[in-house]
């Protein structure tokens, strides 16, 4: 029997959307594979993007490079996005990772160790990471990649995206030879002018489009599932859940269910979170507590032991997070480690 809760991962959708990105772009995907692959489990997707012919990923902290060298072995470029810190120089090279250095004192720290292959960031604009263009370092031994981060791929519109792309394209032309890699997921899908030498998509690859909302092209590759455990029949009036939040108008028959907020179902789900149960989206109902939420399935034959999809693809992924006000990426990376993942494909 599954367990309450699980997440199922379709790695042959993994693989279809990794080759849609391939398409679109018009050149190579680099995947990013940080957050335990945005929490679907970095070591079944990474490999399974290896079989696809990935040979370079992204991952945001120095121990998950360690994991993910440990999975894959010698062969593919693990890119540290964190750069390398102060103290990480050592395990950077015992693992074979390559930092992308963001500042002066971290390119200090990885010469200070040797050096070796490594990336370099650009702040084009977003402000979070990396050397802003006229502070960025001369040509040094070791570059191979010159990346920089849209701020606003998700909004094609948006004009700072063609200001981010012709900054960055200035100042990678100071590395000649040098890697160029500008388009996320979104950046993608602006254009060929966003590509340049290597994309590194994420949410895309796991199942959410490019604009945070639902995209013909890309195959829905996670489904958060959960057990129904008792039906309840409730009289008008009464209410459903901690804070008496929701009080049923008439008769309403209610699901509880298997997820909580300590599975990653977020609070915010409440009220206007949908799940697909007996062939119909219906509302959850009252607040989601730890374990269980509450589903209103007056209507439908719902028995104890059926399950309701959260996510997945009679429930949009892009969908869910916007009912739970915020997007999809947080959806999957709050997913719990109690819930377990189960691949197909």
């Amino acid at each position: 029997m599954p367990a309450p809760a699980t997440l199922t991962v379709d790695l042959n959708a993994l693989a279809a959307n990794f080759h849609t990105l391939e398409a679109v772009g018009g050149a190579p995907v680099h995947p990013v594979v940080k957050a335990d692959s945005y929490g679907l489990g970095a070591a079944a997707c990474a490999r399974r993007l290896m079989a696809e012919g990935a040979r370079t990923f992204f991952v945001a902290r120095t121990g998950e490079g360690e994991r993910l060298r440990a999975t894959l072995g010698a062969e593919p470029a693990i890119y540290v996005l964190d750069g390398c810190l102060t103290g990480r120089a050592a395990r950077l090279r015992a693992a074979d990772l390559r930092p992308v250095l963001n500042a002066d004192a971290q390119l200090a720290e990885w010469r200070a160790a040797g050096g070796g292959t490594c990336g370099l960031q650009i702040d084009t604009g977003m402000n979070r990471l990396g050397f802003r263009p006229d502070a960025a370092p001369d040509p040094f031994a070791g570059l191979d990649l010159v990346l920089s981060h849209l701020a606003c791929a998700d909004d094609p519109v948006e004009p700072m995206n063609a200001r981010q792309r012709d900054a960055f394209s200035a100042a990678a032309a100071r590395y000649p030879g040098a890697l160029r890699s500008f388009a996320n997921s979104g950046g993608v899908f602006l254009g060929p002018d966003y590509a340049f030498d290597a994309t590194r998509p994420g949410i895309c690859l796991y199942g959410g489009g490019p604009e945070g909302r639902p995209d013909d092209r890309i195959r829905p590759v996670a489904t958060l599932a959960a057990e129904v455990l008792q039906l309840l029949d409730v009289p008008a009036g009464e209410t459903v859940g901690y804070s008496r939040t929701f009080a049923a108008a008439g008769p309403t028959r209610i699901a509880t269910c298997a997820a909580g907020y300590a599975d990653g179902v977020l609070r915010s789900y409440s009220p206007r979170g949908r799940v697909f149960v007996a062939g119909e989206l219906r509302p959850i109902v009252g607040r989601v507590s730890m374990d269980a939420c509450a589903v209103d399935v007056t209507g439908l034959e719902v028995a104890v032991g059926d399950r309701v999809e959260l996510f997945g693809a009679d429930r949009m992924l892009d969908d869910a997070a916007t009912a739970a006000g915020t997007i999809g990426y947080e959806l999957l990376s709050a997913i719990t480690a109690r819930v377990p993942r189960i691949y197909v494909g």
